[in-house]
């Protein structure tokens, strides 16, 4: 893993020290949301033990979009400058039509709006690079991380959540934070039976192409100049934008889903996926030339659960395990940072383990309808971009050009500048949410 960790934030040096009585906290997952956790727990002066599945850690995807909501979280970790000096900062969102790429919404000064608005970057990065900076983090606060540990259970005693290994290694600890994703175990010990997620009926064609390979002029223009572009088109759309400072170029496609039941992940077929978007926008068809070789990805959610927490409020989950999302907003990882976001704060309040069980409270009643709401929100988006040829995608087209070149007002097809929805997702503050919650509900001693 890469060094150059920065140190803690002013605000967070200020406030790690306050817990009197350390928690012994075990973390399910050393993916984004986990890792996101860990340096949560820790910054709010808890001891943390992460447990990883994988004998190495390597997040699998490539391209992630960081929205105001998580980066105002990674500036009050002192990682907003490591995660520049990897990312690239986009000037333009645009949305074309699919075949001729005709631009129905563009936003210029992309970048310089959100900063003006929210105070703080759009930054579309690799997730590689971001689990690293999130991993050195967590090691510089003390956290440890213990790879190849497969979790099936999580058990809750009078001493407190048991994490049970495949093993049969048994580690007791005073709380459990179940953040192993999707194919969440944690989440099936706190139902107590089998949960599997449920197909969305759509799927991804993932692709990152490297700038230094490609030699279309007009290609490497694009890549270099880091802006947004999404192409909408009937059941399906494509999404793409630089990463890397502008040396890398990530591509997802989301398109009606063909995989048989049980298969999730595969190696896609080029020559297929090049099939699938032929008759679109030139330029969208020249960079799928450029692919040789290309993932495929079903994409999957889960119903809503009653509670993220067990009876005790010892063992609570996070990220995917409750709340997985379409990637449609991008907020899956975003939402995810969100909840380390709460749960640190609310957890540097702690002064005594009898408080727990109120900060645990507390975390779901502020992150569960939020984190609910945004994934069905994604819903929305997919419909709102995926409708066929026909006169509702018409009219939908009409609304879109009749905000181009001007500030968009009410409820817009694009959620990503769509003046109700966008403040709501990225002008979110945890910090603020969490100490607000604390004051109308103080924790009990």
């Amino acid at each position: 893993m890469a060094t150059g960790v920065q140190s803690d934030s002013a605000s967070d040096q200020a406030d790690v020290h306050r817990c009197e009585d350390k928690l012994n906290i075990v973390i399910v997952g050393a993916g984004l949301a986990g890792l996101a956790a860990a340096i949560s727990c820790a910054l709010a002066g808890h001891r943390v033990t992460v447990f990883e599945a994988a004998k190495e850690l390597a997040e699998i995807g490539a391209g992630l979009q960081i929205t105001p909501n998580a980066s105002k979280l990674f500036r009050e970790w002192g990682l907003e400058d490591s995660i520049k000096a990897l990312a690239a900062i986009p000037t333009v969102l645009a949305v074309h039509r699919y075949r001729d790429g005709k631009i129905l919404a563009e936003e210029r000064d992309f970048d310089k709006n959100l900063q003006q608005k929210y105070g703080i970057p759009f930054l579309d990065i690799h997730r590689v690079d971001l689990q690293k900076i999130l991993y050195n983090k967590a090691i510089s606060l003390g956290v440890i991380v213990q790879l190849d540990c497969r979790v099936p259970l999580v058990v809750s005693t009078s001493a407190g959540p048991k994490v049970v290994f495949k093993s049969g290694r048994e580690v007791q600890s005073d709380l459990v934070v179940g953040a192993d994703g999707l194919w969440s175990k944690c989440r099936e010990s706190m139902l107590k039976k089998a949960d599997e997620p449920l197909p969305t009926g759509d799927l991804a064609y993932r692709i990152v192409l490297q700038l230094d390979k490609i030699t279309d002029p007009e290609l490497r223009h694009w890549i270099a100049n880091p802006q947004v572009h999404f192409w909408i088109g009937p059941y399906s759309h494509a999404v793409a934008y630089s990463i890397r400072g502008g040396t890398m170029y990530n591509i997802v496609l989301l398109c009606p889903d063909d995989l048989p039941h049980g298969l999730s992940r595969t190696t896609g077929s080029v020559s297929e996926m090049q099939a699938l978007f032929a008759g679109w926008d030139p330029i969208l068809t020249r960079f799928l030339k450029q692919v040789d070789q290309v993932d495929k990805w079903k994409l999957m959610h889960r119903e809503e659960v009653a509670s993220w927490t067990n009876l005790e409020k010892n063992f609570v989950l996070l990220g995917d395990s409750c709340h997985p999302m379409l990637p449609y907003l991008a907020q899956g990882a975003n939402s995810s940072i969100e909840d380390g976001g709460v749960l640190r704060r609310l957890l540097s309040y702690v002064t005594s383990k009898e408080q727990l069980p109120s900060a645990i409270t507390l975390y779901e009643r502020l992150r569960k309808p939020r984190s609910e709401s945004i994934a069905r929100e994604t819903f929305h988006q997919r419909e709102a971009f995926h409708m066929p040829d026909g006169l509702e995608q018409q009219e939908r087209d009409r609304l879109f050009e009749s905000q181009l070149g001007k500030e968009i007002s009410g409820k817009f097809p694009s959620r990503w500048t769509c003046p109700e929805v966008q403040p709501w997702l990225y002008g979110y503050d945890a910090y603020r949410e969490a100490d607000e919650a604390v004051k109308l509900t103080p924790f009990e001693y």
